[in-house]
């Protein structure tokens, strides 16, 4: 008996250090990109100057001067900061409810298509455009949206109508930006969803069945409650990121085009045009600081919320 305990307790020690090895490359990957880059959050509060001949850390903590609040008070004065975050708020609250919605009603319907084939064909297609990178997507739209030679001008002009000039209109990129990310990640969610969906107890739709159940009660008290757990962690994440928004949806596909900045510029495509034209690393670093910050607090909140509504649908 004592010999058989020492082996479990060998055999434990030995695959411990089996997963440790094996999450190794992970947690360095971590370290190196994700916690020791947080050191250079001190920019938000200087007025960073490259040394000549110097490197980065030396400039940073020995030749930029500390300047306080002074980046923070400035974005908050600057009047551009305003359509800002009311256009990334705007985009992130839409591309919330569509990404929830649309993705459930699609993987609802799929799952209850019998054809396997069919099934597995429409995942196959609708999942593809998440695949593809944002530089790819904005050829995609330039090919619709030019001006000369765009396929929907072309067709515009065979039936008569003046071609509209559409990377200097900004009242169609809204739609266009929104169609754009569907295109691209409903496939995604749908496929998520449909995995939820697949995992539930098949016995519940049968007694469902000899009940007499429709199947719009089986959807309704079946198949919605068991996705109201994801889509809770959905909401919690996106409102997490709220402040936050696809730099390649927002500045790629728009081709960064000032005409249209008025309804497509958001937080992250104003922090890499002022660190781009300006060179203000300070401004530029506050900005993200506080964006994070302010996501970071929202998502505490979010989830504490939905654990006290339901502790069964939070984070932790």
């Amino acid at each position: 008996m004592k010999l058989t305990g020492n082996t479990s307790g060998s055999v434990l020690k030995s695959r411990d250090r089996s997963l440790v090895a094996i999450s190794l490359p992970t947690i360095m990957w971590y370290l190196a990109f994700c916690y020791l880059p947080m050191f250079g959050m001190v920019i938000a509060f200087k007025r960073y100057r490259m040394v000549p001949g110097r490197g980065f850390i030396y400039s940073l903590f020995r030749g930029s001067e500390w300047v306080g609040i002074d980046n923070f008070r400035f974005l908050f004065l600057n009047p551009q900061m305003s359509l800002v975050i009311r256009n990334t708020i705007f985009y992130n609250l839409v591309f919330l409810l569509l990404d929830i919605v649309l993705p459930i009603g699609l993987s609802v319907g799929l799952s209850l298509i019998s054809s396997n084939r069919f099934r597995a064909v429409s995942q196959a297609v609708s999942l593809l455009p998440y695949f593809l990178s944002w530089v790819v997507v904005s050829s995609l739209t330039y090919a619709f949206l030019s001006t000369d030679r765009g396929l929907i001008n072309h067709a515009l002009a065979h039936i008569g109508i003046t071609p509209i000039a559409w990377y200097r209109t900004p009242a169609v990129w809204p739609w266009i930006l929104i169609l754009t990310h569907l295109w691209k990640s409903v496939g995604y969610f749908m496929v998520l969803y449909l995995s939820y969906i697949s995992s539930i107890d098949k016995s519940l739709y049968d007694s469902a069945m000899m009940d007499g159940a429709a199947t719009s009660q089986m959807i309704r008290y079946i198949t919605l409650p068991h996705l109201k757990g994801i889509a809770s962690v959905m909401v919690i994440l996106s409102l997490g990121h709220i402040l936050s928004t696809d730099f390649g949806l927002f500045y790629q596909v728009t081709r960064d085009s000032g005409s249209i900045l008025s309804a497509t510029e958001t937080v992250d495509v104003y922090i890499y045009r002022a660190l781009i034209n300006n060179s203000d690393y300070g401004f530029s670093a506050a900005a993200g600081l506080l964006q994070n910050g302010i996501g970071c607090v929202l998502l505490l909140i979010v989830n504490y919320i939905l654990n006290r509504m339901d502790p069964d649908n939070g984070l932790v």
